[in-house]
């Protein structure tokens, strides 16, 4: 896939703009983490994941699972621009009768690999899958997103492990590090320290980028394929809320009904992100 840094700017303010739609039309939702991991999207689905709605099956291809599940109205709106869903079900999120639940179920939406949500068990099932294509020779990827609040859990760590003494440099893990969980800042909740050190110390290749530039996520990637022998984390320096200003100030921005104030500024972005993306088809 042949993308300029441009053409993944244009695909993370599409990205955004579709997230904020779908959520807006529901009326309440998890914004603030699914909109930290829009650039990370639009780099992975505009450049690297190799996937089509007309060959989804294909062994060959590779594999994404959103460990975050609460994440997945970025997917959606991602799923939709690749086209593997269509506009009209992208505004049934969480409705009744949807295929969009507020977390992504492989048995219900097009292009979902793993059903996730209880947290710390997708990277545990993205491990898996790149463990088994590991075994039978494929040379594909598989590229997972976990959150930073999420690595409370025991399990991830136990996944970790795992990937490293396989050695499953088919598998880029990306750990969205915006700061905050449910209940609060992360570092008052359970301080991470420095996840780069500590994935060192899991036998993986670590580095940290600015998760708001599709640019250094990008090269990050590019070394991530490069590399043998370690499986890759990408730390994410990101904001939840991200892209936002007013839901990035927003304190208690995991889950949000939007008050009239909250509508007026979303409603706001929405405006200014459609004319952006206006202007850059005018160009």
């Amino acid at each position: 896939m042949q993308a300029t840094q441009t053409d993944l700017q244009v695909y993370a303010n599409q990205i955004r703009y579709y997230t904020l739609k779908e959520l807006q039309e529901l009326g309440f939702g998890h914004y603030g983490g699914s909109l930290s991991i829009v650039e990370v999207l639009a780099v992975l689905y505009g450049k690297h994941i190799n996937i089509e709605p007309n060959d989804a099956e294909n062994p060959d291809r590779d594999y994404f699972v959103l460990s975050k599940g609460h994440g997945g109205p970025a997917l959606y709106a991602t799923l939709f621009l690749k086209k593997f869903i269509s506009e009209e079900t992208l505004y049934s999120l969480n409705q009744n009768g949807t295929t969009l639940p507020s977390h992504p179920d492989r048995n219900l939406t097009p292009g979902v690999e793993m059903t996730t949500g209880s947290l710390g068990q997708g990277i545990s099932a993205a491990t898996g899958i790149a463990f088994g294509n590991k075994l039978d020779g494929r040379a594909n990827y598989t590229y997972a997103i976990v959150g930073d609040g999420e690595l409370n859990e025991g399990q991830c760590w136990e996944a970790f492990q795992f990937a490293a003494h396989h050695q499953l440099e088919n598998l880029v893990v990306f750990i969205d590090d915006n700061k905050k969980q449910l209940d609060g800042l992360t570092i008052d909740i359970m301080n991470p320290f420095d996840f780069v050190e500590k994935m060192k110390a899991f036998g993986f290749a670590a580095e940290r980028v600015d998760g708001s530039n599709v640019e250094e996520i990008d090269a990050a990637v590019e070394r991530a394929k490069q590399r043998t022998g370690k499986p890759t984390a990408i730390i994410l320096d990101t904001t939840k809320g991200q892209g936002v200003p007013y839901l990035e100030q927003k304190a208690d921005n995991h889950h949000i009904r939007p008050s009239a104030e909250d509508n007026n500024a979303i409603n706001k972005a929405l405006e200014e992100l459609e004319k952006a993306l206006q202007g850059g088809q005018n160009q």
